[in-house]
């Protein structure tokens, strides 16, 4: 085996990996609750009460939905006194969050989709 047949070997089981999470990532933002939830997330830390308010889901519901955000690394939380707030600690989520917003209101509005330059970068 050539030098580069082992990076190319170690790539591939790392995009193997790389595209298990990601998937598993997309299984939780395919809830429309927790996509709102994360939404609104976005704007800083919220308790369940506060969030529960502007989504269309018991408390109940809406604390069920961020313990599974919680769980899967997506959300974090932290006590204030009685209250727990709860925060997206990824930019990265919140950019993934607000792309898929933009995708659907492109759809449900018949924008055009934008179109990646075939040339690339500079090019």
């Amino acid at each position: 085996m050539r030098a580069h047949d082992g990076v190319a070997a170690a790539s591939t089981l790392h995009d193997a990996g790389e595209s298990e999470l990601a998937a598993e990532v997309l299984g939780h933002l395919a809830d429309p609750t927790r996509l709102h939830l994360l939404r609104l997330l976005r704007g800083g830390e919220q308790d369940v009460s506060t969030l529960t308010a502007q989504v269309s889901a018991s408390r109940s519901s809406v604390s069920q939905h961020l313990g599974r955000l919680r769980l899967a690394g997506l959300v974090q939380v932290r006590r204030d006194g009685r209250r727990m707030l709860y925060r997206v600690g990824s930019d990265h989520l919140h950019a993934l969050v607000a792309e898929a917003y933009e995708f659907a209101s492109h759809v449900v509005r018949s924008i055009p989709h934008h179109v990646a330059d075939e040339r690339g970068p500079g090019g």
